[in-house]
C-alpha cells in the first residue's frame, strides 16, 4: 500500500498539510508527519500557525531525509519537567506548570524580569511580554534552513495577526522571503510573548484571530485540486464539564477550534455553489450571451475538487487546561505516538476513496483517534 499511496494522493491534486497552534500539543503534529513520511507522502505545501508554524518551518526548511531528525531535535530541546515524571506524574503537573511559568522552557522562552515588575512598566512594543523568545530564535536558526524554504520545492505559509488592524495575515514563501521573524510572529502569543515587527508592522500569534489556517488553502488563487490533511489539536467535540477545572479545559478547546468548523461549513457551501454555477453556465445556448458576459459568468464557477481530512486529536488521560504548556517528556511522547498511530489508521482506511456527489467541490472526511466519522451533507 505504501508504494502506491503517494501516487494515489497526488492524483487528487496538491498535497497540503495544515497545522493548528496549540503549544505542547504540537507534538501530535510530528506524529502525523512521521506517518505520512513513512508512507512516502511528502506535502507540496505546509501551512501553520504558532507551534504549527514552527513544525511547518522545520519540515519545509530541511531535506526530506532530515525532517524527522530536526523535528525530534527541536522537541528534545524543549522538553521540560523530567523531574516530575513517574507513575503519579500527572498529580505533580501543577508543580511542572509553575516551574515553566517561573523559569521558562529551555531553547524556547525565558522570563523577562522587567515584565514581572508590574503591568504598567513601559517595556516598548517589541518587548512587551512576560518572556523573551530569543532562545527560540536561536533554536530555529540552528535547525531550519531558511534559504531552502525560499528556494525549495515545498511551499510554506504561516499565519499572524496584525496588531494595528486585527487582520489575519498569511506570509507565503511564494510571495515573500520568509525568515525567522515570520515564524516568531506566528507564535507571538500575548501577553506571554512580545509582538514581532515585520516591514514596520507589529504581529502577534495568528491563533488569536484564526487558529486553524486551512482558510489559506480555500482562498488560494488560482484554486487547485487538493488533498488536505488538517491537524486539529483542540477537539471541537467534548463532554459536558462538571467542575470549574473541566470548564477551563473545555473552554480552551472551544476557543481554539470553533472557527475551523465555521470556515469549513462555509467553504463546503461555496464550493458546491461554484460547481453548480459551472454546470449551469454550460447550459447557456449559443448566442444567448456575448462571449465576454459568458466568460465573466463562468469565472464564478470552478471544477476543482478539494478533499479535506480533519485529524482531530482526542484528549489524552489526565489532560487539563494546562496541557498546552505540558512539555514533559511523557506528554510529548504520548502525543507524538498518538498522532502517528491515528494517522496510520486513517491512511489505511483511505476515506477519500468513498464515492462523493459530483457537485461537491469540497469533500470533508473527519477522523477522531484514527476512526473515520460520519459527516453530514453540506
Amino acid at each position: 500500500m505504501k508504494s502506491t499511496l503517494k501516487s494515489e494522493l497526488k492524483s487528487l491534486g496538491q498535497i497540503v498539510l495544515v497545522f493548528q497552534g496549540g503549544g505542547a500539543l504540537g507534538a501530535y503534529q510530528v506524529g502525523v508527519y512521521q506517518a505520512l513520511h513513512e508512507f512516502g507522502v511528502e506535502p507540496d505545501w505546509v501551512i501553520g500557525t504558532s507551534i504549527g508554524a514552527i513544525n511547518a518551518a522545520l519540515i519545509a526548511g530541511n531535506p526530506a531525509e532530515q525532517r524527522l531528525e530536526k523535528l525530534s531535535e527541536f522537541w528534545g530541546r524543549v522538553e521540560h519537567g523530567k523531574i516530575f515524571e513517574g507513575p503519579l506524574g500527572h498529580l505533580l503537573s501543577p508543580m511542572r506548570t509553575m516551574s515553566a511559568i517561573m523559569n521558562g522552557i529551555p531553547s524556547f522562552f525565558a522570563p523577562n524580569p522587567l515584565a514581572f515588575m508590574g503591568q504598567k512598566v513601559p517595556l516598548g512594543p517589541e518587548a512587551a511580554g512576560y518572556y523573551s523568545v530569543d532562545p527560540l530564535r536561536r533554536t530555529l536558526m540552528e535547525l531550519t534552513d531558511f534559504g531552502r524554504i525560499q528556494q525549495g520545492d515545498m511551499r510554506l505559509t504561516v499565519g499572524a495577526a496584525n496588531v494595528r488592524t486585527s487582520e489575519m495575515v498569511y506570509f507565503d514563501s511564494q510571495q515573500t522571503e520568509l525568515d525567522v521573524r515570520h515564524i516568531l510572529a506566528s507564535g507571538a502569543l500575548p501577553p506571554a510573548f512580545p509582538a514581532v515587527r515585520i516591514d514596520g508592522e507589529l504581529y502577534w500569534d495568528g491563533g488569536i484571530v484564526s487558529n486553524t489556517p486551512v482558510e489559506a488553502v480555500f482562498d488560494d488563487s488560482p484554486r487547485q485540486n487538493s488533498m488536505v490533511f488538517a491537524v486539529h489539536l483542540w477537539n471541537p467535540h467534548g463532554a459536558e464539564p462538571k467542575s470549574i477545572w473541566e470548564v477551563a479545559n473545555r473552554q480552551k478547546d472551544i476557543q481554539y477550534s470553533s472557527r475551523a468548523h465555521a470556515h469549513i461549513k462555509r467553504q463546503r457551501q461555496l464550493h458546491r455553489l461554484r460547481h453548480v454555477v459551472q454546470q449551469l453556465s454550460m447550459l447557456v445556448p449559443d448566442g444567448a450571451s456575448t462571449p465576454e458576459n459568458l466568460a465573466n459568468l463562468r469565472s464564478y464557477g470552478c471544477e476543482t475538487k478539494i478533499h479535506v481530512v480533519r485529524l482531530l486529536a482526542p484528549q489524552l488521560d489526565h489532560e487539563d487546561h494546562t496541557k498546552d504548556i505540558d512539555f514533559s517528556p511523557r506528554g510529548i511522547r504520548e502525543r507524538w505516538e498518538a498522532g502517528y498511530s491515528h494517522t496510520v489508521q486513517m491512511l489505511e482506511q483511505a476515506p477519500w476513496r468513498a464515492p462523493s456527489d459530483p457537485l461537491e467541490g469540497f469533500v470533508l472526511h473527519e477522523a477522531l483517534g484514527g476512526q473515520i466519522l460520519d459527516v453530514p451533507a453540506a
